[in-house]
C-alpha cells in the first residue's frame, strides 16, 4: 500500500524574512555592542561639549570631531542592518568594511581619550568624557575582535584535501 503526500504553500507579495525593519538585530551581541558604543559615544560627546572652562582647546576639539565622526558612522552601521540595505549593495564587503572601521575607530578614540584624560585639568565633565571615551574604546575593540572572527577567521568547509 502506497500513499503520496503533497505539501503545497502559498506566500504572498513579501517573503516571511523582509519584512521592513530587522528588530532582531538589535538583541544580538553586534546589535548590543553598537547600541553601547552608541550611547557611550554620545554622552562622552555631551560631557565634553556641555564642559565650561576648557583647559585645551584643541585637544577638546579633536575629541569632539572623533567621537561625533564615529558616532555618526556606527549609526550608519546599525541602520544599515536594521534596515537590512547591505544585502541590497552587494557589490560592497560590508563584514570587511565594519572590521576596518573599528580597527581604525578603536585606535583614534583611544588616542582621544588619552589626550582628554590629560588635558581635563581636573574638569569633572571632561574626565567624565574621557572615561566614556575609554568605555567605547572597549566596546569598538570587542566590535573588532567579534568582526575578526567573523571577516578574517578559519572558515572551515566540508571539502576533505
Amino acid at each position: 500500500m502506497s500513499h503520496t503526500v503533497i505539501t503545497t504553500t502559498t506566500t504572498s507579495g513579501r517573503a516571511s524574512g523582509d519584512r521592513g525593519l530587522n528588530l532582531g538585530y538589535t538583541r544580538t551581541i553586534p546589535g548590543l555592542l553598537k547600541t553601547g558604543q552608541m550611547l557611550a559615544l554620545f554622552v562622552a560627546f555631551l560631557c565634553v561639549r556641555l564642559a565650561r572652562g576648557w583647559p585645551s582647546w584643541y585637544a577638546f576639539q579633536y575629541f569632539e570631531v572623533v567621537v561625533l565622526w564615529f558616532l555618526v558612522a556606527i549609526l550608519v552601521f546599525f541602520l544599515m542592518h536594521l534596515f537590512r540595505l547591505q544585502g541590497k549593495m552587494p557589490c560592497i564587503n560590508w563584514p570587511l568594511t565594519e572590521f576596518f572601521h573599528y580597527s581604525v575607530g578603536s585606535v583614534l578614540i583611544f588616542i582621544a581619550s588619552i589626550v582628554a584624560a590629560v588635558k581635563c585639568g581636573g574638569v569633572s565633565a571632561l574626565v567624565a568624557g574621557s572615561v566614556f571615551g575609554f568605555l567605547a574604546t572597549f566596546l569598538m575593540a570587542v566590535s573588532l575582535w567579534t568582526s575578526y572572527s567573523m571577516t578574517c577567521g578559519v572558515h572551515q568547509t566540508g571539502a576533505t584535501v
